[in-house]
């Protein structure tokens, strides 16, 4: 019993700090609003916006800043492939910002965590995100998607495979999203539109050694099909290798309109494709 007041107690201070960064980031995103309805650019690039509550690494801040210059309209994430929860792009907008979430993952077990991770959140006590164990394929993602509730205008598509990326992104017609962030494999040079050749069984961590970076989509691939949808690139994060794209209809003068050269000027991926693309060059990856 010791034990277990304990760990609610615990439960209780992380659910309260959590309570106190939702209040603190809707601080920020107001000042961001005003400017924007001023029509004052506050960031030259989207990276500067950037900082982590759940994400990985900076991409909360960067999200929210962009719905700061789009607005939000529906108030609703989709994640694919969102790991335990407890680290994706769609927690912080669901715990602190009052989104409904959809998400999926292939992992039984990381559904099993993401659901117990979320059920610990005081602010998702009334209304739990939507949580699906699934396999995405490109010709079941719009009939899950359809069944889990997710139709029409969404405030934020997630998407980050380390495969079918490219292939799913291509398939999925049943929603509309205003903003996307795509992992893509910024070891591939910039100058190439690849990706891997479609299987519905593939899965990256199957691989081992060099040939684990035998996967996911190229960034000029990315555009290119994110281009004949109705995006643009707005800009990615510090790495270069998660990348967001507004759609078209919701560009405005304060959103930047980054080169790939921009995107790469990191030291990531300098590193990346320096070491690890002589490895993979030669595998069968299929021009887009």
């Amino acid at each position: 019993m010791v034990l277990y007041r304990y760990l609610k107690s615990l439960l209780n201070k992380r659910s309260n700090i959590s309570s106190v960064q939702g209040q603190m980031q809707k601080m920020i995103e107001s000042q961001w609003v005003y400017a924007a309805k001023k029509n004052v650019k506050i960031f030259e690039d989207i990276r500067d916006s950037g900082f982590r509550c759940y994400s990985q690494f900076e991409e909360d801040g960067i999200i929210l800043y962009l719905l700061s210059l789009v607005g939000k309209k529906k108030r609703t994430v989709v994640e694919i492939c969102c790991g335990t929860g407890d680290e994706c792009m769609a927690a912080n907008l669901i715990i602190n910002h009052g989104f409904k979430g959809y998400l999926f993952d292939g992992s039984a077990e990381n559904v099993r965590a993401a659901k117990r991770f979320f059920k610990g959140q005081k602010d998702c006590l009334l209304v739990e995100p939507s949580i699906e164990h699934a396999w995405i394929t490109r010709s079941n993602v719009n009939d899950l998607l359809k069944k889990i509730g997710a139709i029409g205008e969404i405030d934020l598509l997630s998407l980050d495979m380390d495969g079918n990326d490219y292939y799913i992104w291509q398939a999925i017609e049943v929603i509309n999203p205003r903003i996307c962030v795509f992992e893509i494999h910024n070891i591939i040079p910039s100058d190439l539109a690849l990706t891997i050749p479609y299987s519905d069984g593939f899965y990256a961590m199957d691989k081992r050694g060099g040939e684990l970076d035998f996967r996911s989509v190229s960034l000029l691939a990315m555009i290119k099909l994110s281009t004949s949808k109705g995006y643009t690139m707005v800009g990615s994060h510090k790495h270069g290798f998660n990348v967001f794209f507004v759609r078209n209809d919701l560009l405005n003068d304060l959103l930047p309109r980054p080169t790939i050269d921009q995107i790469d000027d990191n030291e990531w991926t300098r590193s990346a494709r320096k070491d690890r693309w002589p490895l993979v060059k030669d595998y069968p990856w299929v021009e887009v």
